[in-house]
């Protein structure tokens, strides 16, 4: 089954996301020092999305 023409997103259109998954918050986190290997990986802080 195939999508309707009008429903389909063309790759330049996406949307910035406005959350972040755990590993890319980490990442993040690491980046600015605020996160080291062995630190706890629930209850991680808010941060501002990059993209």
């Amino acid at each position: 089954m195939s999508r309707h023409p009008s429903l389909k997103v063309s790759g330049n259109v996406r949307k910035k996301r406005n959350v972040l998954k755990r590993f890319e918050r980490i990442d993040v986190l690491s980046k600015n020092g605020r996160w080291k290997e062995g630190d706890k990986v629930l209850g991680l802080p808010k941060t501002k999305n990059e993209e």
